[in-house]
């Protein structure tokens, strides 16, 4: 391997390797001749065997990535839960007292838990590892004096690389050489805007990232133009891969609903403890033996823990996983489903995220001020050009249209075509821009070629600011060129109006670009005139020497300023729509990106986000902070943060926490990484999302469509309401099981149940039920609710309110049934069998009861949930069977009953029903409005 030029001394050589050193910290602020000897390289190329050796040192040129968790570690993944730790404690308490039955019951709730989130979740990783782009990268690049092309993965340091347009550029490169050569760095910084590269500059060591015009960094697309430069860094040494090492590894917080589960658990835990003791307590100090009181413990905590809520958890957020994947969000852990539903604030990438990022020409404005607005999207060249504010169309207003639309289509670099039934483009943003506008108006490049053919070309540069094309017109050489205002304005001598060719009024038209840019417009002059000199013979045609002619910037004078295009990353159409859902839904809606204020203020007025400069906070302000209360006061007040870097998103998410908001991040670029990580919920894009962004979130939106962020909103807080439901079903038919218990324990009773009659009631009869329950459709309104407060509990004030008058309605009735089978001389076994059945028809009824919180049972469909009808009939079916088999009716100690007897324990259970009737009726009329999920 080539070593590095020697010095003369040890004391000059310790002063190289230091600088050295620096070098490859900042290669933007050293020369590509210092680092080609740094690394032992030369502009032929390294050598195959220094190649070799190299890849074996450094490893291969791949991005870091998490390792996904394998099937096995899924499923015991699925036993991490504080309610799982509870069942297992009641499963190995149940074994230790040999009641074998009650312990196989469950462990068969825990497996069958464990194997609905296994499949879920190991589906869903599947699902996310598609949307990667299994597609190898290949470049150019020099070795052993010549070009081969091929797989990124095998550059090294010291590569040199050639880059052309349409390359992903494959690591971080010190450019040495570039010729108009043009890069979209978005994804990684955040700016639309692609930048112009120069090889020649050597910049200062605290360059900003978006600033190093000599460095094209990995992960970012050539626009345009060409390059080729030596390799500084690859893999985790690139930009990208120190964000993507920073937040592969770092653990995502924990779900809204893991919070307030655990909190639940604990609650669950403690009044189980409580109240066993305390039965214990009363029951010892009647004498009652010590076998007896461990019977009662066990049967209290059958009572009390909801065992199916683990099984019915799983497959309601299963379910709504399902409902978001057909709507174009992909669930990558299953707790993150409920999530996004409960998030109070969204922080949004703006590029290709709200934006299309994909500039189009959206105003164009002549001298004579006549404005005009263009319609259609981005990439479809269709699309209508109107007056602004309706003005009448004048013929000559329509020819400065074709003749500004000439121009754009003629100083032009860029490809625009129909194949293969749609539109492909290829070549600068802004050039692609100008071939649609003027396609929209029925003006093609190719046509333009035909009857004005090309003669000589100025291309772009980013010193000269506009490029021209020189053409035959009729006869005569014709420039047209497309440039910055500032730059055209001395080129010209006239202005185009609607009377003609006017001398120019450079202040008019300055006047207009500025409006145009205060606007969030990046603004686009268009001129042309016939060319003024030539070097061919007075006695010959144009047409017969053009080869002769001399076209150069110094032959650009007297020419006539057609009109001004302004050219903006338009906002998606359906962004608007979405960000107001998601401001009547109570969700507020922050736009971060690294764009310019302006451009940015310009974006939200139109999605609507913020209307005045006040609602802005830069980048440099947060720079200018020195505590975090005042970052957290600049961000309680924006709605658009512009000129922000990638460690400023995290601190913003951080501040919006600090703040009290469950904070969701969306964006698609590897800038966006870190925010996503240490949001509550990370939403990334998946179609033009980096692989970064992706592995880094927990939900991938596959269409990138911001409105399918509000579909997620609705589907999490559907998710979350079914939980609910799911809940106060076993909870309070739970309480209502305690209720019995302590009214026959106050009333020197024996066991109203047996703790396996409690483990069939919740795991089977119930349990169908709950899982059924866990399909329920949303009831229309999960939009028009605030976002619960983050601190709200599990157990607000309404679901405690249902559970006590619930479990009293069913403890009391089903008590005092118990009670008189007992007086009138029913025996022990026989009473039990009665009370077990009212208490499955009890679940049978309470379900319908579950279906709102508000709405009246007799308001919803049966049929929109038929699923609920028939495990409803099911799980009384099962029962019913349960007393007619030989060996489960010994087990469960129950049997058959007479059609009079069940019908009459059917009219006590619909008891229930009117009373939990009432309770709705009377809260919506006395106690509160309309419930919403922000009341306690």
């Amino acid at each position: 391997m080539r070593q590095p030029n020697e010095t003369g001394s040890e004391g000059s050589s310790r002063k190289k390797s230091t600088e050295d050193s620096a070098s490859l910290t900042a290669p933007h602020a050293a020369g590509p001749d210092d680092l080609l000897a740094l690394l032992s390289s030369s502009r032929h190329g390294l050598t195959q065997a220094e190649a070799e050796e190299r890849l074996k040192k450094y490893g291969p040129n791949a991005m870091p990535k998490a390792k996904p968790p394998g099937l096995v570690k899924v499923f015991i993944h699925q036993f991490a839960s504080p309610l799982i730790y509870i069942l297992v404690a009641a499963a190995a308490f149940s074994i230790l007292i040999q009641e074998w039955s009650d312990a196989i019951f469950i462990g068969a709730v825990l497996l069958v838990n464990a194997i609905i989130g296994t499949i879920q979740e190991f589906s869903a990783q599947r699902a996310a590892a598609a949307l990667a782009q299994l597609v190898a990268t290949n470049c150019r690049v020099v070795r052993d004096s010549d070009t081969y092309e091929i797989n990124a993965h095998q550059l090294v340091p010291g590569d040199i690389v050639q880059l052309e347009s349409g390359d992903s550029v494959p690591a971080d490169i010190r450019l040495f050489a570039c010729h108009d050569l043009e890069v979209d760095e978005s994804l990684l910084t955040g700016e639309s805007i692609a930048v112009s590269k120069n090889a020649d500059k050597t910049l200062a060591d605290d360059c900003a990232l978006g600033d190093r015009i000599n460095m094209a960094f990995a992960g970012t697309l050539v626009n345009r133009g060409r390059g080729s430069g030596i390799v500084v860094g690859t893999a985790i040494h690139t930009q990208l891969g120190h964000i993507a090492e920073a937040v592969l590894n770092k653990p995502p917080p924990k779900a809204p609903l893991m919070i307030r589960m655990e909190k639940f658990t604990q609650k669950i835990a403690i009044l189980v403890a409580c109240a066993a003791l305390l039965m214990a307590a009363v029951s010892l100090t009647r004498g009652m033996p010590a076998g007896e009181i461990f019977m009662l413990a066990v049967a209290l905590a059958v009572s009390a823990i909801p065992e199916g809520l683990p099984v019915a958890l799983t497959v309601a957020l299963a379910i709504s996983m399902h409902r978001m994947a057909k709507r174009n969000v992909i669930v990558r852990r299953l707790v993150a489903v409920e999530a996004l539903g409960s998030c109070t604030y969204i922080a949004t990438d703006k590029t290709g995220t709200l934006t299309e990022n994909q500039l189009t020409a959206r105003r164009i404005v002549f001298p004579d001020n006549a404005e005009w607005e263009v319609g259609g999207d981005s990439l479809t060249p269709e699309g209508a050009i109107t007056p602004v504010n309706n003005l009448p169309v004048h013929s000559q207003n329509s020819a400065l249209i074709n003749r500004l639309c000439q121009a754009a289509v003629l100083a032009n670099e860029a490809f625009l075509g129909h194949r293969d039934g749609g539109w492909v483009h290829y070549g600068d943003a802004v050039d692609v821009a100008l071939l649609v506008l003027a396609h929209k108006r029925g003006v093609t490049r190719a046509e333009s070629l035909t009857t004005t053919p090309e003669l000589d070309v100025i291309p772009f540069e980013s010193s000269r600011q506009f490029s021209a094309s020189l053409n035959n017109l009729d006869g005569v050489p014709c420039a047209y060129v497309k440039g910055a205002v500032e730059k055209l304005l001395p080129l010209c001598s006239q202005m185009a109006t609607d009377e003609g060719d006017l001398p120019i009024d450079p202040a008019i038209l300055e006047a207009q670009a500025t409006a145009l840019a205060n606007q969030g417009y990046r603004v686009i002059a268009l001129a042309s005139g016939p060319l003024t000199t030539t070097v061919a013979s007075n006695e010959s045609s144009p047409q017969e020497n053009t080869n002769d002619l001399l076209f150069g910037e110094e032959q650009l004078s007297s020419l006539t300023l057609i009109g001004l295009v302004g050219i903006i990353d338009p906002l998606r159409s359906e962004a608007k729509v979405a960000v107001a859902a998601c401001q009547d839904a109570g969700v507020k809606v922050a736009m971060v990106t690294g764009d310019h204020p302006l451009t940015a203020l310009s974006i939200s007025r139109e999605a609507a986000l913020a209307d005045s400069d006040q609602q802005i906070v830069t980048g440099p302000q947060l720079k200018q902070t020195t505590s975090n209360d005042v970052v957290d006061q600049l961000t309680a007040r924006a709605r658009v943060f512009a000129r922000v870097e990638p460690q400023q998103k995290l601190d913003i998410v951080e501040s919006l926490q600090r703040n009290g908001h469950f904070v969701a991040v969306s964006g698609d670029g590897a800038n966006d990484a870190p925010a996503l990580r240490a949001a509550h919920v990370g939403v990334a894009m998946g179609k033009s999302g980096t692989d970064v962004a992706r592995e880094t979130a927990e939900l991938v939106i596959t269409d990138d469509n911001f409105a399918s962020i509000v579909a997620g909103i609705e589907e999490g807080r559907v998710a979350y309401s079914n939980v609910r439901k799911v809940t106060f079903l076993l909870i309070s038919t739970g309480a209502a099981e305690i209720v019995l218990f302590i009214l026959a324990l106050l009333s020197g009773l024996p066991l109203p149940l047996l703790a396996v009659q409690l483990l069939w009631l919740n795991l089977v009869t119930n349990g169908i039920q709950d899982v059924a329950l866990a399909f329920e459709p949303g009831e229309g309104d999960e939009l028009t609710h605030r976002p619960r407060d983050p601190q709200e509990p599990m157990f607000n004030r309404i679901m405690i309110e249902r559970v006590i008058v619930s479990a009293l309605v069913m403890g009391v009735v089903a008590f005092t049934i118990f009670k008189m089978l007992l007086d009138m001389g029913v025996g022990i076994d026989e009473a039990r069998n009665s009370t077990l059945l009212l208490m499955v028809l009890f679940e049978n009824v309470h379900v319908f009861n579950c279906r709102s919180e508000t709405r009246s049972a007799f308001r919803h469909n049966l049929m929109r949930n038929p699923i609920l009808l028939f495990g409803t009939l099911t799980a009384q079916l099962i029962h019913i069977g349960a007393m007619y088999t030989p060996w489960l009716k010994d087990v469960l100690g129950v049997q058959p009953v007479s059609p009079e007897h069940w019908l009459e324990l059917l009219v006590l259970a619909l008891s229930l029903l009117a009373v939990m009737e009432l309770h709705k009726w009377f809260r919506h009329r006395f106690v509160l409005p309309p419930f919403s999920a922000s009341n306690k």
